[in-house]
């Protein structure tokens, strides 16, 4: 046997064993796939590839072929990204909205190949999650402009399931007619609550009467179906391209920075990969500085807190429960100390989750 043979057949079983591993590997990708799944995780981590790729070329001697195993493993990961796309086809993330709606656009930025399921109201996609029919919901949870979404807030307290990723999502509130309108026509503007909020200087500006629908997109959909050209809806431009409408006016909104953060709603909260932010509710005792207590222990564990608002406990007359996100992660040695600590001065006290902004 030559050289050329003993080379050629070094790389065979070479490339035996590394048919093997590739299989192992892959296995182990299905079990990040479904743990993503589970927990409404985004297929590619960055911080975790660029660990895989700096810890495998420190086991590499050969300064050049340290550069070309780097590319070995990066089209590794991109294979291993691919076969988790194509895993995670079948999952089902629940939306407030139709087509065209700001959590629709949001859903398919956090989950491009999931089947996105609209429903007509906030709980009821998040209900969806909770019994099963659907593996996740993208909900607003705050506006730049207008502030927290209560209803959402509400059912974070009240209900089972976790917060473990967030998307800020720029918002342009348009003012969608039906083609051929004239703004001098309009008279009555529809749209959310919130959108109407976040446009309510131009809506005084022009007299125009308000009337609330449950989500942008459906409020779009009746201006394409009704007859009634003194009716314009605010939504998005994709609304519009949707339900045939054209665009009158662009960015309605006050704010040229209007953003709204959308929230991943699980059964599963994520516990094995860190988040750089955390969220928590609670109620305090009642009983002379109980809150300034509970605020000080979220600080001595060195969480800095970002936002504290109040809401009122439908159930209980002026009585409140109090939402905080924090800078730190919750499930970190500090984290838990610190829930421990405020379990002292709480009655009831809820972890949302851990989770990255992106």
């Amino acid at each position: 046997m030559n050289s050329l043979e003993k080379a050629r057949e070094t790389i065979n079983r070479v490339d035996s064993e590394m048919a093997a591993l590739f299989t192992e590997r892959m296995r182990a990708a299905e079990l990040v796939a479904a743990y993503k799944k589970e927990h409404g995780l985004p297929i590619t981590d960055a911080e975790r590839e660029a660990a895989v790729i700096r810890n495998g070329a420190h086991q590499v001697d050969d300064p050049i072929l340290r550069e070309y195993y780097v590319r070995f493993i990066q089209e590794t990961m991109a294979l291993s990204r691919a076969y988790q796309s194509r895993l995670l086809e079948g999952m089902r993330v629940a939306y407030s909205g139709t087509e065209g709606a700001f959590a629709h656009i949001a859903t398919g930025k956090l989950f491009p190949s999931a089947e996105k399921i609209g429903f007509p109201d906030f709980e009821s996609a998040y209900r969806a999650v909770e019994n099963g029919e659907c593996d996740a919901a993208v909900l607003p949870v705050e506006n730049s402009t207008n502030g927290e979404v209560g209803q959402v807030m509400d059912l974070m307290f009240s209900g089972g399931l976790f917060v473990n990723r967030m998307l800020d999502l720029p918002v342009t509130q348009d003012l969608l007619v039906k083609p051929g309108t004239a703004v001098e026509e309009i008279r009555t503007v529809i749209s959310h609550p919130q959108a109407l909020g976040q446009c309510a200087a131009r809506i005084r500006e022009m007299g125009w009467r308000t009337e609330e629908y449950p989500n942008t997109a459906l409020a779009a959909k009746f201006v394409a179906s009704t007859n009634d050209r003194t009716v314009a809806a605010i939504a998005s431009a994709e609304a519009a391209e949707q339900f045939g409408l054209s665009v009158s006016e662009r960015n309605l909104n006050a704010s040229r920075s209007n953003t709204t953060r959308f929230a991943v709603f699980t059964r599963a909260e994520n516990t094995q990969t860190p988040g750089t932010c955390s969220a928590l509710m609670f109620t305090v005792r009642n009983e002379a500085g109980a809150l300034a207590r509970a605020i000080d222990v979220i600080g001595h564990y060195g969480f800095n807190m970002r936002t504290l608002r109040s809401r009122p406990m439908k159930e209980l007359l002026w009585q409140y429960y109090f939402y905080v996100e924090a800078e730190g992660d919750l499930h970190s040695p500090d984290g838990q100390n610190m829930l421990r600590a405020l379990a002292v001065f709480c009655d009831k006290l809820k972890p949302v989750g851990c989770y990255t902004v992106s």
